[in-house]
């Protein structure tokens, strides 16, 4: 798992190997990754929006960007968290993501980054 916090707000994650909807004959490998975001601030605030960095160990690189995570824009309450799963295939059995949430504090409407940290996606047999 990773972490890092950003103006108190951290984000920790964890990745899962899929081998069941992986084809690594056909060079699709696919990934989950949970995703804990916890408010340590003094405010509420709400998730905008999300910019991803994803890279192939072969090179390639994508971005995704998007309003909110899997079709919700989360309100978190000081001292509460959201959870939630998401997945990315790759066309290589190692590669990695990193990015950013845009947030809004609802106390005065102010708009903040939170990073994400980098995190690999790797499957298991590439450890041994």
């Amino acid at each position: 798992m990773v972490t890092t916090i950003t103006e108190g707000v951290k984000v920790s994650i964890e990745t899962i190997y899929q081998p069941e909807y992986s084809n690594p004959a056909n060079d699709h490998f696919m990934f989950a990754y949970r995703v804990n975001i916890e408010n340590m601030s003094n405010y509420a605030i709400q998730l905008i929006s999300r910019h991803w960095y994803i890279f192939d160990s072969n090179g390639a690189k994508r971005e995704v960007e998007g309003e909110g995570v899997v079709g919700q824009q989360p309100v978190i309450e000081p001292g509460h968290a959201h959870e939630y799963v998401s997945g990315c295939n790759l066309k290589t059995d190692m590669g990695s993501m990193k990015g950013e949430y845009q947030m809004t504090r609802l106390l005065d409407n102010s708009s903040f980054n939170v990073q994400i940290p980098e995190f690999y996606l790797i499957a298991p047999y590439r450890m041994n």
